[in-house]
């Protein structure tokens, strides 16, 4: 765990964006990702996780802790596509996989304190949508 709060603080000092996503990796790895007690270690005492499309706030690392602890189930596993941010403000977009077909897009806006640890975590779903039909005249096929 201090392993990963170390890179956290490289990242924060240096804006290395590959180094906050190897951080990120190792934290949200479905394959030997951390457990809730270390990712408690890597949370501040005043930590705050807000998801705003369901009006929920989770404060303090004590209850975020409770939460993850209470899930019903296997987490999800996460897989991070794009780092970007500076400083103590970085920008997460992955998807994050429920199982069964359950795919979510995720953006995670998350905030460090000065020694490294997640301080603020904003977090945004949305599920895959067909396009309008209008549209495919001006778009790119991924």
């Amino acid at each position: 765990m201090n392993a990963v709060l170390e890179v956290f603080r490289r990242a924060i000092d240096t804006d290395d964006a590959m180094a906050m996503r190897e951080g990120l990796e190792r934290l949200f790895s479905a394959a030997g990702g951390l457990s809730a007690s270390d990712e408690f270690e890597l949370r501040h005492e005043d930590y705050v996780m807000e998801m705003p499309q369901s009006g929920e706030r989770i404060t303090g690392r004590d209850r975020m802790r409770a939460m993850q602890e209470s899930f019903p189930g296997p987490p999800p596993s996460l897989t991070i596509n794009r780092v970007t941010g500076a400083h103590r403000s970085w920008l997460i977009e992955a998807s994050s996989d429920y199982g069964e077909g359950d795919v979510w897009h995720v953006v995670l806006v998350m905030e460090f304190a000065p020694d490294g640890r997640m301080l603020r975590d904003t977090r945004y779903y949305a599920r895959d949508f067909d396009p309008p039909a209008w549209r495919a005249a001006f778009t790119d096929p991924r």
